[in-house]
């Protein structure tokens, strides 16, 4: 029993290291665009370039409106440097590392080098190639800059500006590729302390330390979730439910810290989760599984509808895990913004208490959020593959899947 569990716990490791890099590469994969030098649709670059500078930097003046919404979507999203405090040039952020391939080759400099610039007006030279940083995505600089002295073409598609430099690829280290790799080491030193532990103290003794906080959670999900769902041969899949549930968790902790990154909100984080409890399913799913999809127990009369329905249901189920991750801790993380900025939309400290006391509400409920959200993830993951390896018959198949479908909702 003892070598089992070393070999599930090195399993863990093992796929904890693949996993994060898998996800951290995917992140920041961009295709490049076709360079363009001219405006489309008949808008001049100087109608752009005022668009923009409309649409995205009043919410940082002073004496302008504050655009709430555009505060809310930065906090949201991926940056290439670890944003602390402040704006602009005033800011105080942890330079992260920016890997490209351009034309050249691989270009390697830290993100400091831009100095606090995301509007494209800052160029760093490496490598015989020119590079600018315009709203978090680094491009090909022009070779002269705009009257805003910007070195990027700006266009402008229903009230949407974008730009039209081609873009190198991107590997960088960026905050959420960094968060991940800090949850990656915290989960490993978690395990690793836990199961040393167990190997000096026994398991006859009553644990102490973190040791007793994390051993519940531990046997909730080997034995309500993986033994609950799946049945016989789950301790199989204890090691990828652990990694799941641990790293949604931590993840969705860390998110909560005013100066943490969003990872759980990231939607390239809960695809690959999907992905991956999609490719574990199918892997491991047996004749019975198969056959219900392919052969199902209906008049075959009927077998061109529910074939297609049947198939199009192994990809809509870990779509619905993507979305509902995604969706759940990004919406918490906007309306905790959303409330705290109405002091600023109406500029009166009256509103305070009232914007205060709801944000602090929402943030006490998005606790209990990070904690569900990570149950949820693991417990559909543990009911698809029960569906999947079960050992049923005709309509026992459809009540697994039945049983899978209702928890989803």
């Amino acid at each position: 029993m003892t070598s089992k569990i070393n070999t599930y716990k090195r399993f863990t490791s093992i796929f904890l290291l693949i996993f994060s890099l898998f996800i951290g590469f995917s992140n920041n994969l961009s295709a490049s665009e076709p360079l363009e030098d001219t405006i489309e649709h008949g808008h001049s670059a100087d109608t752009a370039v005022a668009a923009h500078d409309a649409h995205g930097h009043d919410a940082h003046e002073a004496n302008g409106p504050i655009d709430i919404s555009a505060i809310a979507i930065e906090h949201v999203s991926d940056s290439h440097s670890w944003h602390f405090w402040g704006e602009g040039h005033d800011a105080v952020a942890a330079p992260l590392p920016v890997i490209l391939k351009g034309n050249n080759g691989i270009v390697f400099f830290m993100s400091s080098e831009f100095h606090h610039d995301n509007e494209g007006k800052t160029i760093v030279e490496k490598n015989g190639e020119r590079f600018v940083m315009f709203e978090e995505k680094v491009y090909y600089a022009n070779e002269t800059p705009n009257e805003y002295g910007q070195y990027v073409t700006l266009t402008i598609d229903e009230k949407e500006v974008s730009v039209s430099n081609a873009a190198p690829l991107d590997f960088s280290i960026t905050k959420n590729v960094a968060q991940m790799f800090i949850s990656v080491i915290v989960i490993m030193w978690i395990f690793m302390s836990i199961a040393k532990a167990y190997k000096t103290q026994g398991v006859t003794s009553a644990p102490r330390g973190k040791q007793s906080f994390f051993e519940p959670l531990i046997l909730f999900v080997r034995d309500d979730i993986a033994k609950g769902n799946i049945g016989h041969g789950s301790e199989k899949f204890v090691p990828y439910l652990l990694t799941v549930f641990f790293m949604i968790l931590i993840n969705n902790v860390f998110g909560m810290i005013p100066i943490g990154a969003n990872l759980t909100g990231n939607i390239a984080f809960t695809l690959v989760l999907s992905v991956a409890t999609m490719i574990v399913t199918n892997i491991n799913g047996n004749k019975n599984y198969w056959s219900h999809i392919f052969l199902p127990h209906a008049p075959k009369a009927i077998w061109p509808i529910l074939i297609p329905i049947e198939v199009v249901g192994i990809l809509t189920k870990p779509f619905a895990l993507m979305m509902r991750l995604f969706a759940n801790m990004t919406a918490g993380h906007i309306i905790i913004i959303s409330l705290v900025g109405l002091i600023f939309v109406f500029k009166t400290i009256y509103i305070a208490p009232v914007s205060v006391a709801f944000a602090l509400f929402i943030d006490v409920l998005e606790c209990l959020v990070a904690f569900l959200q990570a149950y949820v993830f693991t417990m559909l993951t543990a009911l698809f593959i029960g569906s999947a390896v079960a050992d049923h018959n005709g309509d026992g198949a459809h009540d697994s899947d039945d049983k899978a479908l209702e928890a989803g909702h």
